[in-house]
């Protein structure tokens, strides 16, 4: 059975977001019957210009039927037309799922397809979501979401994860753990993980302050003493120091505890270790002292994290 898969673009669409095609390209095996058979929609049809300027060509929308359709984001809040806001509602009832890809979440929600529904965005415009649309339930540290047939993704890269999660749903997850790695990506993320990464946010400049991050993330079940860190960037302990803070804005022990709280999170969400198991693996020594960290750093304790990927997962 062949699922055709809609693309609904508008001018000024974020052209990252056509990404996903290639998930679904890679879900049809050569020389076999297509799976996915993907169409770029519009409302008038044609050339529509994305954000960075090329233009893609499109077929006008019409009362075709699609298994799933996709709605682009903008680089800011779309502003989407009547045409659109129909197109995309009656696509809510003809078709199998509705997705939106970053700030596509907007056009869902003003086509009125998202009040009582969890859903998420980029985090820059989550808060601006939530504002504008305060019948849905914005999450805004979300990689995806699904709530009865609709799904939304976070910005940008995000899109990749979102068109994975639907080839497992359709086709489980050993396909979708296969196109991931033909698409180099690093793993098949899970819609609860956190749109954030505590090694981008800290953003060293120099090499030698970055080797010593990479050791340690690499090692964070060692103590991850200054003078360890130090003798991996090749410094005293005192430069080090100074060096490090001048660079990312934080102590090391700072940024070494949102290493461990990041790891932690993530083997949380797994769901297949104890909070004890998690606590020795990630260097904090005990649940306790993970508990105060996560507190700390994300505002809620592990056991919250975790009931909350419970439910994302049912």
């Amino acid at each position: 059975m062949t699922r055709k898969i809609g693309i609904a673009v508008f001018p000024g669409f974020q052209a990252l977001d056509l990404a996903i095609t290639a998930v679904f390209e890679l879900a049809n095996e050569p020389g076999a019957a297509a799976v996915y058979e993907v169409e770029i929609v519009s409302e008038g049809g044609g050339l529509v210009r994305s954000s960075f300027g090329p233009a893609l060509d499109s077929r006008a929308f019409g009362s075709a039927a699609y298994d799933t359709l996709f709605v682009c984001g903008a680089i800011g809040v779309p502003q989407a037309s009547a045409g659109l806001l129909e197109f995309v509602r009656l696509a809510s009832v003809r078709s199998r799922r509705v997705a939106a890809i970053c700030t596509g979440a907007f056009i869902l929600a003003d086509a009125g397809l998202l009040a009582g529904r969890r859903a998420t965005t980029h985090w820059a415009r989550a808060r601006e979501l939530q504002r504008l649309h305060p019948a849905v339930r914005v999450e805004e540290d979300r990689i995806f979401i699904e709530d009865r047939g609709i799904w939304t993704s976070a910005g940008m890269t995000a899109c990749m994860d979102l068109a994975l999660a639907i080839v497992e749903a359709d086709l489980g997850v050993e396909t979708a753990r296969s196109i991931a790695k033909r698409l180099v990506m690093y793993h098949l993320r899970s819609g609860g993980q956190s749109q954030y990464s505590a090694m981008l946010e800290l953003r060293p400049s120099s090499d030698r302050i970055q080797r010593a991050l990479s050791f340690a993330r690499e090692n964070l079940r060692l103590e991850l003493s200054v003078e360890q860190l130090a003798e991996r960037a090749s410094l005293s302990p005192r430069q080090f120091s100074r060096s490090f803070r001048a660079e990312t804005g934080q102590s090391p022990a700072k940024a070494i505890e949102a290493l461990r709280v990041e790891a932690a999170r993530l083997m949380i969400e797994a769901g297949r270790l104890s909070n004890e198991e998690i606590a020795r693996e990630t260097g904090f020594g005990d649940p306790d002292r993970m508990r105060r960290a996560f507190v700390r750093a994300i505002g809620q304790p592990p056991q919250t994290v975790r009931r909350g990927a419970r439910q994302a997962a049912a």
